[in-house]
């Protein structure tokens, strides 16, 4: 008895066109009970009560403003997402446009229009019109995030202020759906992500008290690079700006220089303090002056344009000021020595490997560079011959960062494999040495008599 059961059962699966008993109506019969409910009007009807389940003496035409809000679905979601992004007060013919939507991204707008328009009959390459359009969506990526940040900062600074703005917007959800809305706008993946690349800041620390003494905001991505300059802070950020804060008062930043399209991986002031230079994920080189133009913005004196690859490293000659060493990644393997009051390339080496720091010798005409893939190895060079002296080997991933120590005699070199190591690599003679500690003594005499 129970297998004619169970087959009765199978059969009864098995027909898929028969309706399913007890389910739940689709959404366009659900749309069309209620279109012919309120055709039908508010008269206690039969037929108006059986369509629409609700009893005599309440209407069936209620207006949707005044019902129940129906649960979300995505699509709806999206469309209170959309709602709740604030519009700008002045209204044209189209209508009102988004906060984000400022007249610098409208005309790269209507330049990637024309852009397509000339693309479509052949005036452009596709390339050209990829660029422009990747440069637009970039610039519309950045607005939404910073009008994000500002919305997240109303929610945690005025929340009652904010839930009835988005209220306002649309009068018909509960205040139990404006929460569900923002929690939406601010715990989806890409707003956490941007959320945390806005939320940068620059610490600085009192390392033997190890205690911090301020922290300074005001880059909106990543920053990759820093360096000083006396009281000057210079630091690079992923979106190709550079800013200038000046340490000593509250209002710390002064400067924002604008020469890079992509990240910026390198910057060092030089040791005179006249020069700053910049290397980028673009492939370029800039070497700013530490003082503004005649029409008040900063502009770069160089651009070096010669790199196939992102320049990271990048180093000033500490006995000739206007000496530059750089080195690129791994599409250019090369380091090249510039003279940056001329501009000329005055030496190039291919290196063979990611060149990712480089750091000059003090008490020798040489220089070291660190290197990254393919063989995570330092390098000793002569200068100005550009010959190799030695190598040396022992990191397994590329080396991020070079420093020297007070005396230039022990480099220490930071890798990706999360270690520390020290080289003794430019180690002076004892009696050099000695000879040279002599004649610092005796122009500090002579310095202190005159």
């Amino acid at each position: 008895m129970a297998q004619f059961v169970f087959e009765s059962d199978l059969h009864g699966l098995l027909k898929l066109d028969t309706p399913i008993p007890n389910a739940p109506l689709a959404r366009w019969q659900r749309k069309a009970k209620e279109s012919n409910a309120s055709v039908a009007g508010p008269g206690p009807s039969p037929a108006n009560t059986s369509t629409t389940g609700l009893s005599p003496m309440k209407p069936a035409n209620r207006s949707h403003s005044t019902s129940k809000t129906p649960s979300k679905t995505p699509g709806e979601s999206e469309l209170g997402l959309e709602q709740t992004i604030p519009m700008c007060r002045k209204k044209s013919k189209y209508g009102r446009r988004p906060a984000w939507l400022n007249s610098e991204i409208l005309a790269r707008l209507k330049h990637k229009k024309a852009a397509y328009k000339k693309w479509k009959i052949g005036l452009m390459t596709r390339e050209e019109y990829k660029s422009i359009a990747q440069a637009c969506r970039s610039e519309i990526r950045k607005a939404k995030s910073h009008l994000e940040l500002q919305l997240a900062g109303d929610v945690r600074s005025n929340k009652k202020g904010f839930f009835r703005y988005v209220s306002n917007k649309k009068k018909d959800w509960t205040a139990k759906e404006c929460i569900n809305v923002t929690r939406a706008l601010f715990s989806s993946p890409c707003t956490i992500r941007e959320m945390a690349a806005l939320n940068v800041s620059l610490q600085l620390w009192d390392i033997q008290q190890q205690k911090r003494l301020r922290n300074m905001t005001s880059h909106s991505s990543r920053v990759g690079s820093l360096s000083w300059n006396s009281y000057i802070l210079s630091s690079g950020a992923r979106t190709g700006h550079i800013h200038h804060h000046d340490v000593r008062v509250a209002e710390h930043h002064v400067a924002t220089l604008a020469g890079h399209t992509q990240e910026v991986c390198g910057l060092k002031w030089s040791p005179d303090g006249r020069y700053l230079a910049s290397g980028g994920n673009d492939n370029l080189v800039n070497v700013w002056p530490c003082a503004q133009g005649d029409s008040g913005d900063f502009a770069p004196v160089q651009t070096f344009t010669q790199h196939q690859g992102a320049v990271k490293a990048v180093a000033w000659c500490p006995w000739q000021s206007n000496v530059l060493a750089t080195g690129g990644g791994t599409s250019d393997r090369h380091i090249r020595i510039w003279n940056v009051c001329s501009g000329t390339c005055l030496n190039a080496v291919d290196a063979h490997s990611q060149v990712c720091s480089i750091l000059w010798s003090t008490n020798y005409k040489e220089f070291i560079s660190g290197h990254g893939f393919a063989h995570n190895q330092l390098v000793v060079w002569k200068y100005p011959t550009m010959a190799k002296v030695t190598e040396l080997k022992g990191h397994t991933a590329r080396v991020l960062n070079l420093t020297m120590s007070p005396d230039g005699s022990i480099v220490a070199s930071a890798a990706a494999d999360e270690t520390l190591r020290l080289w003794r690599c430019f180690e002076m003679d004892p009696v050099k040495k000695k000879e040279k500690a002599g004649s610092a003594k005796s122009s500090i005499i002579h310095q202190g008599i005159r």
